[in-house]
């Protein structure tokens, strides 16, 4: 699938999916998913931002012409023959967990990421939660990239951990949840863990704790951030993957990674990831502007100043 626009500054790697998902607030069904799809939708409002994926030749128009709304470079987007990838979840009252109901891998168990040559060169790489084996074929296909973050889950750590390994120790920045972290490492405190992660290769860990906010460790530092506070949330789906997207995307536009501007960029995922929960799919980032978002961040940076 090709869609010619300006050479990304970010790629993101990841899954595209069509969910079922049925929350406290409702439940909807078919609806556009996939941690890709997340993002690359996230981080369009920062820079030009470039998805690797696959869909089968089910995949509806709508979400590709929405994909265009975002201004998403779909050069690495392959569709072939078969059904696209499907997840089906409930959310229990707290919408902290959440029940698989059911999940078909279909085209995307043969998923083979392949970077066209405008994505080689491009600076950012956010490689999503997606099998290790995959992510090193794809930092086998970049060519020196400025600044590369990888995500993951307790599965990989399971039964893929060498591969994982290798991932880590080729990245920038690792990020993860909490039980992730402690599992990961084998450390049960989150300091003793962080410092047991930065040990394996990257120079920041990123740990994401849901509606408590992240903490970003470095050898020197420390910096922890709060979520932004929701009166409504719909459907909590695809946050973790909405703040990395946003994340990246300023970092991106900024053209440069250091700790304040890493601060910064936590801001503006976290901002991102609470728009994005109060609707489903990519309901409300699709209605969003970036006035919208600079009012908020600047609601946040005060609810933050001390």
């Amino acid at each position: 699938m090709t869609q010619h626009s300006a050479a990304p500054s970010l790629v993101v790697v990841g899954s595209i999916g069509i969910d079922t998902i049925e929350t406290p607030v409702a439940k909807r069904e078919s609806i556009l998913g996939g941690s890709a799809s997340y993002a690359c939708a996230a981080a369009s409002f920062f820079t030009n931002v470039g998805m690797v994926g696959v869909v089968g030749t089910d995949f509806p128009k709508q979400d590709v012409d929405l994909y265009k709304h975002f201004k998403i470079n779909l050069d690495g987007l392959e569709t072939v023959p078969g059904q696209t990838f499907r997840w089906s979840g409930v959310y229990e009252a707290n919408m902290d967990n959440r029940r698989t109901i059911s999940t078909d891998l279909n085209v995307f168990a043969s998923f083979q990421p392949k970077l066209p040559a405008g994505y080689r060169r491009s600076p950012f790489l956010f490689l999503a939660n997606i099998q290790p084996t995959l992510q090193l074929h794809v930092l086998d296909q970049i060519d020196k990239p400025r600044f590369t973050v990888v995500d993951t889950m307790d599965l990989w750590i399971n039964t893929a951990k060498e591969d994982l390994l290798a991932v880590v120790k080729r990245v920038d920045m690792l990020t993860l949840n909490e039980s992730e972290a402690r599992h990961l490492s084998g450390e049960q405190t989150l300091l003793k863990a962080a410092r047991a992660l930065l040990s394996l290769g990257p120079k920041y860990v990123l740990v994401k704790k849901g509606e408590h906010g992240s903490i970003l460790f470095s050898e020197r530092s420390i910096f922890l951030m709060p979520a932004y506070p929701l009166e409504e949330v719909q459907d909590p789906t695809g946050a973790g993957d909405t703040f990395a997207g946003g994340l990246m995307g300023v970092l991106a536009s900024a053209g440069t990674v250091d700790e304040p501007t890493l601060r910064k960029a936590m801001v503006y995922g976290s901002v991102v990831a609470s728009f994005g929960v109060e609707a489903f799919s990519l309901d409300r980032l699709q209605t969003l502007t970036l006035a919208q978002i600079e009012t908020r961040a600047g609601r946040f940076r005060d609810m933050m100043r001390v």
